[in-house]
């Protein structure tokens, strides 16, 4: 029998042994075959579904989303797993997280160009820069 075991899989992909187990689980890599002494035996192309694995994770993709991207190019997905689809969608989450982290660090830079030293005291000033009454009501 030929093929990777478990940790030649993990060195070459950069992972370790509990990500393979954990990936097995959520279906996302294909079960392996065994040896007669147990030892799982991964194909060579495990690799490469690893690292698109790993490589959407760092796009921010879910583990879910990603389960449907690779089982669209298995065949086996729903149209609306398409990945154009599903990047521009991201995209757009990506553009709405860098608005708000945008917002969050100007308001951070008002407060340090304001000279605020201390929440309570700031808060309590009309010229505080931070939105402490809309921030509190947003959790709401």
């Amino acid at each position: 029998m030929t093929g990777l075991r478990s940790g030649e899989l993990a060195g070459a992909a950069g992972v370790n042994l509990q990500t393979l187990r954990y990936y097995e689980r959520r279906g996302l890599l294909a079960a392996p075959d065994r040896t007669l002494g147990g030892h799982r035996v991964y194909p060579a192309g495990a690799v490469t579904t690893v690292r698109i694995i790993k490589a959407a994770q760092r796009l921010g993709f879910t583990l879910d989303e990603i389960a449907e991207l690779v089982d669209t190019g298995r065949g086996h997905a729903r149209s609306d797993a398409d990945l154009r689809e599903r990047a521009t969608a991201k995209i757009a989450e990506v553009e709405s997280r860098i608005a708000d982290l945008t917002a969050i660090r100007d308001t951070l830079q008002a407060a340090v160009d304001a000279g605020c030293h201390d929440l309570r005291d700031c808060a309590g000033s009309p010229d505080c820069p931070i939105p402490f009454t809309r921030l509190a009501g947003a959790g709401t």
